[in-house]
């Protein structure tokens, strides 16, 4: 196991989300609500880096550093915040969702939420099988279906 996480059985899940940026617009509003996610000890940053497609297709990395174009350094509290596991090959994966000319970032983190459930799980000899994610708009047609059909 890497360092990140040398020394302890209590993992949480894994997670990673992509987040395209239309327009390469990014406003900085979500960046203090993740630091707040880490400050309450909720998630920990694995990785986080943003890329950029351009209209030929081509993907190229984008450094943490003023990403709003303020002037200010909008994401310096997570710099260096790289566990590794991304390499290129992922970036360029991650890319294939976005569309030409647009960015996004990359955000891999641990659960840590979870992880005394986990241990305790995995100590009882349980496993995952199988993990997903109900899209926000499909659980509000879902729901308003099943309102509907009351």
């Amino acid at each position: 196991m890497s360092d990140a996480f040398e020394g302890t059985d209590e993992v949480g899940p894994i997670d990673y989300v992509i987040v395209e940026f239309p327009g390469n617009r990014m406003t900085g509003e979500g960046f203090p609500l993740l630091v707040d996610l880490v400050d309450r000890g909720l998630i920990r940053i694995l990785d986080l880096t943003f890329v950029r497609k351009d209209e030929d297709g081509t993907v190229t990395g984008l450094e943490i550093a003023d990403l709003t174009g303020d002037g200010e350094l909008d994401l310096a509290v997570f710099e260096g915040a790289s566990s590794g596991l991304l390499g290129q090959d992922d970036l360029e994966e991650a890319a294939t969702a976005l569309e030409p000319g647009n960015s996004a970032g990359i955000l891999v983190y641990e659960n840590l939420w979870a992880a005394p459930f986990a241990a305790a799980l995995r100590r009882g000899g349980a496993r995952m099988v199988a993990s997903g994610r109900i899209p926000v708009t499909d659980l509000v047609a879902a729901l308003d279906e099943t309102e509907s059909a009351s």
